[in-house]
């Protein structure tokens, strides 16, 4: 079922919507939409995940539920995040995040056809204006000087439309580096579908800031939000390995069925 969340008087972009994939007691595990913020930020009012699931769980928050996002996923990536319900479930996540042992797969959607079905790109990353002048400040790139950075790419199904050529690939980041598969796959030359940032022209990005959704924009970028999904998740918890798997989002699906 999908769950609406709060709707802000100030409309923002977004699909305010997100659903339950798993749950315990102590976690849970939900599929968000996209766009959609995960949690507050940069002051600015509009539905968030993290209190879209505490309206979900308002029950259980009255009688001592605290909520906490172990994982997070950009505004324009959809799928599947992780939250703690109680201080024990969120040391104990915690501790498995910062020790790598919560595991994170994704698909994305790509412009061209790969030459290989096997990529391990080992490429270090940093943020792109720590070394040169940068219209974008979160905007990262790879450096010989940036942090050590690992991400295995596979190639699922090489497909065509009108416009061009596309494929699917399953990556499993090995760090956890900010963008650090869009950032990977723009540098092997084969960037996001509908990526405004890591895509053709950063001009995408600037132009949306300022003037939103266009159709101009459209014919350039082809989806509103980039194609990349957070399919499927595996972490430890009270001696249990738990796997979460998530179907493709259907905005996804659409563009991959023509």
């Amino acid at each position: 079922m999908s769950i609406p969340l709060y709707q802000s008087e100030q409309p923002i972009d977004c699909n305010p919507d997100f659903r339950v994939v798993a749950e315990s007691d102590e976690w849970i595990v939900v599929s968000k939409a996209a766009p959609l913020i995960v949690h507050p930020s940069n002051g600015k009012i509009e539905p968030t995940l993290l209190e879209g699931v505490a309206t979900l769980l308002c029950y259980e928050q009255v009688n001592g539920m605290k909520l906490a996002l172990i994982n997070r996923l950009d505004r324009e990536t959809s799928g599947l995040t992780l939250l703690a319900k109680t201080p024990g479930a969120t040391r104990q996540l915690g501790k498995a995040m910062q020790r790598g042992l919560i595991h994170k797969g994704y698909l994305a959607i790509v412009h061209g056809h790969p030459f290989w079905d096997f990529w391990e790109c080992r490429e270090p990353i940093l943020r792109q204006g720590d070394m040169m002048n940068s219209p974008i400040y979160l905007k990262q790139c790879v450096h010989p000087k940036g942090k050590p950075c690992t991400t295995e790419f596979h190639v699922l199904r090489r497909f065509e439309r009108e416009e061009s050529k596309f494929s699917i690939i399953q990556c499993t980041p090995k760090t956890g580096r900010t963008h650090q598969i869009r950032v990977h796959l723009a540098y092997l030359g084969y960037p996001i579908v509908g990526d405004k940032i890591y895509g053709a022209n950063v001009s995408c990005y600037l132009e949306f800031i300022v003037s939103g959704w266009s159709p101009s924009l459209a014919a350039r970028l082809l989806l509103p939000r980039h194609a990349l999904h957070a399919q499927t998740l595996q972490f430890p918890y009270n001696e249990e390995t738990i796997f979460v798997e998530d179907t493709l989002s259907s905005d996804l699906q659409a563009f991959i069925d023509g």
